[in-house]
């Protein structure tokens, strides 16, 4: 073992929410839609956004992709956050009622890590606690 990977020298510090909104500021397409993340844990990331007027479809109602965005950025960022690359290879998205908050709130939590793939599941709630949408996705490590 080289002295650059001794267990002494290797930080165990985390990396502080602030750092982490930094390191996904350029997943733009999220970002620019709202995307924000709230809270950070192993496996886990929540990440809201505000309803704006450019996520409405012409009924009125959010349209799918806006909760999907939301719902992939939460995986992105629990995916990554402190582990190598990860990618989406399939989701699987199930809406499930309307939003009727001002606020979609998306929850991704890890149900297995293997060494080449993961499997996570995102619920996204409003601000009423209403779920929206519910997705699972496998990711595949890069």
């Amino acid at each position: 073992m080289n002295q650059s990977s001794s267990p002494a020298s290797i930080s165990s510090a985390q990396p502080t929410l602030e750092e982490v909104r930094t390191r996904f500021q350029n997943d733009r397409f999220a970002t620019e839609s709202g995307a924000i993340i709230d809270e950070i844990r192993d496996g886990y990331a929540q990440c809201s956004m505000p309803i704006l007027p450019c996520h409405r479809n012409a009924a009125g109602a959010v349209m799918g992709g806006a909760i999907f965005t939301l719902a992939d950025f939460a995986f992105a960022v629990a995916a990554n956050w402190n582990k190598p690359l990860h990618v989406s290879l399939s989701s699987q998205i199930t809406y499930l009622s309307s939003a009727k908050g001002t606020t979609l709130i998306a929850q991704a939590q890890c149900i297995k890590s293997g060494h080449s793939t993961c499997y996570y599941e995102i619920n996204v709630r409003d601000d009423r606690d209403r779920l929206i949408a519910h997705i699972t996705t496998t990711g595949f490590r890069v």
